[in-house]
């Protein structure tokens, strides 16, 4: 009896322990949910909680996270990852119809090399309005001094 109790207590130490905890790239999904479509990049499930209470859900699990951002948009809420988790974005719709729908999708360099290309150009066309901005400045500056001088010497 005592060696199976010892056993007992091994495993127990040794197996780390089955809970309902559930998650998708290290995101959590909360309880009571039904997956509707799952591939290696994208998760989309159901729940039987509200839009609101799956966002309470999300806040509670990220709390004191500093790179977990929410945007809360008409019909859905976002929540980014701006730091290295593997997920990047977690989307609760709020058409709470049968269930609310949640998708969590994988961060992908798609998006990163777009987000960078996307600050490449425009930093460049900010710089080049900048530029034509100071070039037509300084050309009527230029003909308006020549004015004043050629008005000057008449």
């Amino acid at each position: 009896m005592k060696n199976r109790l010892l056993l007992l207590l091994i495993l127990l130490l040794v197996l780390p322990p089955s809970s309902s905890a559930e998650d998708f790239l290290g995101a959590p999904i909360p309880p009571q949910h039904k997956i509707e479509g799952k591939t290696d990049a994208r998760l989309e499930f159901k729940t039987d909680l509200s839009p609101d209470a799956t966002v309470s859900y999300y806040k509670e699990k990220f709390k004191g996270q500093q790179d977990i951002k929410f945007r809360d948009k008409k019909d859905s809420t976002f929540i980014e990852d701006h730091g290295n988790l593997p997920w990047h974005s977690i989307t609760i719709s709020k058409a709470h119809m049968e269930g609310t729908t949640v998708e969590i999708v994988k961060d992908n360099w798609t998006w990163i090399i777009g987000t960078l290309t996307l600050r490449y150009v425009g930093v460049f066309v900010v710089l080049m309005l900048i530029f034509l901005t100071l070039a037509l400045s300084g050309s009527i500056i230029s003909r308006a001094i020549k004015r004043m001088e050629k008005k000057r010497a008449s």
